[in-house]
């Protein structure tokens, strides 16, 4: 759609972060700004060591850190310390607020969002976007003092109560360079073979070192049907990597060329998930709604516990459509792990019957409308 307004750049503040999932709508809602040739000037207000910067930074955005804190549902010493340094993080937030003077803030979400959506009442209008199934903390606060509520699923709708904003469903927006992915690019880059399916393992940004650990249970027998990409996480945060590598390295030749492990899989993500055959990960809203944008069947193993069980209410949805099958981590023992993955493996009709319902259930336009909603509040006139 084309936006008109008085010829002025858009003045945007982005709040959120924390995690992935709170992170990629902006940076997809970012690219579809620039994409528009739509002028604006933006920065980013996130947490003082959260991976929102870097988004920022490769997203060529200005970062300014506050102090915030985490949203906890139970009271614990953490929490009321964290408490504290939310109400420092507003009068930071509006300090910044007040000296960039936006046009619209766009949150999407996370814990670190709160002290600037707070601290924008009476400055600028502000939208806040729900990634997951659910409403999560820090969106329930949100709503409070926002214009605009955008979800990704129409399901989520029943689940708003009270807050004086407007509710629209944008879908959970993807960056659309996934949708470029070179499936013989993706097996070239790692020396795989075209000669067998396959899987690629991830446990999103930080890696999950229990589904690691049991993929680490089955090798390298594993690797005599399947061979395997494991994106395990960063050494920072974990080992899980580099022992993982060393394992490999007393693999049998046949098998060693089979698997690969990474800490992190950055711009050959398009072409990776175009190779795969199957995707085993956690559920967080990142992962599900590029599972769906990009039509790819999955194994799921929900993070226990997280968000207030948001990953296995995200896993049910694809679920439930036939999308992915879902193992509880109580579960996923190893034998269990690998039975189902086999078992998926060896019936190519059912992962294309899954791959096309995962499609059924995306929104491939969902950061043209998070922007088009932005723009609105922002006070451009938008038409066809």
């Amino acid at each position: 759609m084309n936006a008109t307004h008085d010829g002025s750049a858009l003045r945007i503040v982005i709040a959120g972060g924390g995690t992935g999932g709170h992170v990629l709508p902006a940076v997809a809602t970012i690219a579809e700004l620039n994409a528009r040739g739509i002028p604006f000037e933006a920065i980013w207000i996130g947490s003082e060591s959260g991976m929102e910067r870097g988004a920022a930074d490769e997203a060529g955005v200005a970062y300014h850190a506050i102090k915030t804190g985490k949203l906890r549902r139970y009271f614990s010493l953490e929490t009321a310390v964290d408490a504290g340094r939310l109400p420092v993080g507003a009068i930071q937030a509006r300090r910044l607020l007040r000296a960039f003077r936006p046009a619209v803030v766009l949150s999407t979400g996370g814990f670190v969002s709160v002290p600037t959506v707070v601290a924008a009442r009476g400055i600028a209008p502000v939208l806040t976007h729900e990634q997951t199934t659910i409403v999560g903390l820090a969106t329930r606060i949100n709503l409070q003092f926002a214009n605009v509520l955008a979800l990704s699923y129409d399901r989520t709708r029943d689940r708003i109560k009270g807050g004086r904003c407007r509710v629209v469903v944008t879908g959970n927006p993807v960056r659309s360079s996934l949708a470029t992915g070179d499936p013989a690019a993706g097996l070239a880059r790692f020396g795989f073979s075209p000669d067998f399916p396959l899987v690629y393992v991830t446990g999103g940004a930080r890696g999950a070192s229990p589904l690691n650990q049991r993929i680490e249970a089955m090798l390298p027998d594993l690797l005599t049907t399947c061979q395997i990409l494991h994106q395990a996480g960063p050494s920072s945060v974990h080992g899980d990597a580099e022992r993982l590598r060393a394992l490999r390295d007393r693999f049998p030749g046949s098998l060693k060329p089979r698997y690969h492990v990474v800490e992190f899989v950055r711009d050959e993500l398009a072409d990776v998930y175009a190779a795969a055959s199957l995707v085993v990960a956690r559920a967080g809203a990142g992962t599900v709604a590029e599972l769906a944008f990009l039509g790819k069947p999955s194994l799921l193993i929900p993070l226990p516990l997280s968000g207030g069980g948001e990953q296995d209410v995200n896993a049910r949805m694809l679920a439930d459509a036939g999308a992915a099958q879902v193992l509880p981590q109580s579960e996923a023992r190893p034998d269990r792990l690998r039975a189902e993955i086999d078992g998926l493996l060896a019936n190519p009709e059912r992962l294309r019957a899954m791959s096309e319902r995962a499609a059924s259930l995306a929104h491939p336009d969902a950061a043209a409308r998070l922007a088009d909603e932005l723009l609105v509040l922002a006070g451009y006139r938008i038409g066809a």
